[in-house]
C-alpha cells in the first residue's frame, strides 16, 4: 500500500485532476458554447477522452522525471515530500517515466493517424523532450524553465482547440471558428501568465536548495527584490487584462460570472500581489503559491458559466 501511494505522490495526482477537469470543462463547456448544431459525434468525444488521457500520462511521466532529477535539491526543499530513492527506487522511477511517456505518445500517434492532424502528436512528443531537458537542464537557467512550464500548461488547453479544428472543417454550419479562437487565446494566456507568475514565487520558495546546486533562478541572478518586482509587474497585467475582460462582459449582460470573477480570480491577484511585497520566508512563499493553485482553479471553474 505504500508503494501505490508513493506511486500518486510522484506523479501528482491533484495536478493530473487539474489536467482532466480543465481539458473536460474546455471541450464540453466551451466548444460545446460554440457550436448550435449537432457537431459532435460518439467518435470524437471518444478520441476527446483519449486526447485526455495522453496529456494525463504525458504530464505524469514529466513530474515523476523532475522527481528524479531534483530529488538532492528537493531534499533540502521538502524533506518531507521526496519519494525517490525513499520510498520508490531510482530505477523504478525511470521505468514509470518511460512507460507512461510511451503510453502518451502513442495515444497521441493514433490521434494524429485517424484524424491526419499530425500537429497533435508532433507537440506531444516535443512535451515529452521538453520535460526530460526541464528537468536536466532548463531548470536551472534564468526564465527558460519558468516559460517552458507556463507554454505545457497554456498548451492543456491549445491543444483541444488545434484537435477540434482540424476535424470540424472550417465553414462548417454551427461551429463559431473565430469565437471559439477568442476563448481559447483568453484560457490558454490566463494559464501561461498565472503559471509563469506561479513558477517564479516557486522559485523564490526554493531559493536556498536551488543556491546549493548552482541552479541559475531569477531569485539567485537576479535577487529577492528584483524578482518580486518582475512577478508584481505580471501580477498587474493580469489584473488589468481580466479587468477589461470583465468590463466588457459586464455590458454583454455576463453580470453573475463577473462576479464571480472579481471574488474568486481578481480579488485573490491583489492579496498575492499585497502579500509578496511581505513575504520573507520559504513559508511565506508556499502559501502565495497555493493561493495562486487557487486561483488557477478558479479560473478552470469558470468555463461552467459557458452553459447557462
Amino acid at each position: 500500500m505504500e508503494i501505490i501511494g508513493a506511486f500518486f505522490r510522484l506523479i501528482r495526482w491533484p495536478n493530473l485532476v487539474f489536467i482532466a477537469l480543465t481539458q473536460c470543462l474546455f471541450f464540453f463547456c466551451v466548444f460545446d458554447s460554440v457550436i448550435t448544431g449537432s457537431v459532435f459525434s460518439f467518435f470524437s468525444l471518444t478520441w476527446f477522452l483519449l486526447l485526455m488521457t495522453a496529456s494525463v500520462f504525458i504530464a505524469a511521466a514529466g513530474y515523476i522525471i523532475n522527481d528524479y532529477f531534483d530529488m538532492h535539491i528537493d531534499t533540502i526543499n521538502k524533506p518531507d515530500k521526496v519519494v525517490v530513492d525513499k520510498i520508490v527506487k531510482r530505477r523504478w522511477a525511470i521505468v514509470w517515466h518511460f512507460v507512461l511517456s510511451a503510453m502518451g505518445v502513442l495515444i497521441s500517434l493514433l490521434f494524429s493517424w485517424k484524424t491526419g492532424n499530425w500537429i497533435i502528436a508532433s507537440v506531444n512528443i516535443l512535451c515529452v523532450f521538453l520535460l526530460w531537458f526541464y528537468s536536466t537542464t532548463f531548470k536551472k537557467k534564468l526564465l527558460v524553465g519558468n516559460i517552458i512550464i507556463s507554454a505545457l500548461t497554456a498548451w492543456v488547453i491549445l491543444v483541444i482547440y488545434f484537435a477540434n479544428t482540424s476535424s470540424i472543417q472550417t465553414g462548417t454550419p454551427g461551429f463559431d471558428t473565430r469565437k471559439f479562437f477568442k476563448f481559447t487565446a483568453l484560457y490558454a494566456g490566463f494559464a501561461f501568465i498565472i503559471s509563469l507568475i506561479r513558477e517564479v514565487i516557486k522559485d523564490l520558495e526554493d531559493k536556498e536548495g536551488d543556491a546549493r546546486y548552482n541552479c541559475a533562478t531569477m531569485p539567485i541572478m537576479w535577487g529577492v527584490p528584483s524578482t518580486k518586482v518582475f512577478t508584481g509587474v505580471w501580477l498587474v497585467v493580469s489584473v488589468s487584462a481580466i479587468s477589461l475582460i470583465l468590463i466588457y462582459a459586464w455590458q454583454l449582460g455576463w453580470k453573475i460570472s463577473v462576479i464571480y470573477c472579481i471574488v474568486l480570480i481578481v480579488w485573490p491577484l491583489i492579496l498575492v500581489l499585497q502579500k509578496l511585497n511581505k513575504a520573507v520566508t520559504s513559508s511565506d512563499y508556499h502559501k502565495l503559491s497555493t493561493l495562486l493553485k487557487f486561483i488557477i482553479l478558479a479560473g478552470i471553474l469558470s468555463m461552467l458559466f459557458f452553459l447557462a
